[in-house]
């Protein structure tokens, strides 16, 4: 079992930057891929970037590409999301997600609020 808690979210101004960290309790966390989704008010969840167990392969949306950087630390138990260039429409509620399976992943935190001013 794997438990999830996000934070580092907050308001900042369109061209700012914010970096989310996922803290992981459970052992197994290494094993696992973890990637970061997005729900924008009215709109549904959506990917934004994973990465495999031992931070290798990272993959990213469009729309995130050159902006955003996903980091994984085992030894810390943690995940990380750089964001930069934040603009208005990354606003959203940022879920971190471990242990991917196909196109579902069984462990989710309980969000953390990015909200984005112009």
């Amino acid at each position: 079992q794997v438990q999830l808690v996000e934070s580092g979210g907050g308001l900042v101004q369109a061209g700012g930057s914010l970096r989310l960290s996922c803290a992981a309790s459970g052992r197994t966390f290494s094993s696992y891929a973890m990637g970061w989704f997005r729900q924008a008010p009215g709109k549904e969840r959506e990917f934004v970037a994973a990465v495999n167990w031992n931070g290798g392969n990272p993959d990213y949306a469009d729309s995130v590409k050159g902006r955003f950087t996903i980091s994984r630390d085992n030894a810390k138990n943690r995940g990380y999301l750089q964001m930069n260039n934040l603009k208005p429409e990354d606003t959203a509620v940022y879920y971190c997600t471990a242990d991917r399976r196909g196109s579902s992943w069984s462990y989710w935190g309980q969000g953390t609020q990015v909200t984005v001013s112009s």
